[in-house]
């Protein structure tokens, strides 16, 4: 029965990139995700005023991060970065955080744009990111929960 009480039951994902890091947020108890917002980083550095409001005002029990692996599940460049970026969301705000495998979302979350009526080539204005952060902590949720 601990563990029940110990288990997440609010979460947020973070789609890690070097330019853009989307958030999503997440439930145990419904098994659903959905995208939030798209941060804007400097070098993957993000502003890390906009991500301790986007703790306080969600409360998240813990964190998801993706794991950006190559094809063959081997760690990719951006592999040690997103990891590093887990670390210092774990060691800035006390929770615990968790990477998920985030192969294919972007290519998932480019079609789901293109399913709901967004257009090739206009990345800047309708960035996917917010999209992969919900699809890979979906993917978490189904794994964990």
């Amino acid at each position: 029965m601990a563990d029940a009480l110990a288990a997440p039951r609010l979460l947020l994902g973070f789609d890690y990139g070097t330019k853009q890091i989307g958030v999503a947020v997440g439930q145990a108890v419904t098994g659903q995700a959905r995208e939030l917002c798209t941060l804007r980083a400097q070098n993957g550095v993000p502003d890390w005023a906009q991500v301790e409001r986007l703790i306080a005002e969600w409360k998240p029990d813990a964190i998801v991060v993706g794991l950006p692996l190559n094809m063959d599940g081997t760690p990719s460049e951006m592999s040690a970065r997103a990891e590093k970026f887990a670390r210092r969301l774990n060691g800035r705000f006390n929770l615990p955080v968790h990477t998920h495998d985030e192969r294919l979302t972007t290519f998932e979350a480019k079609g789901e744009r293109m399913a709901r009526g967004g257009q090739r080539g206009t990345y800047r204005d309708n960035p996917v990111d917010a999209i992969a952060a919900a699809l890979l902590l979906q993917g978490w949720l189904e794994a964990n929960t």
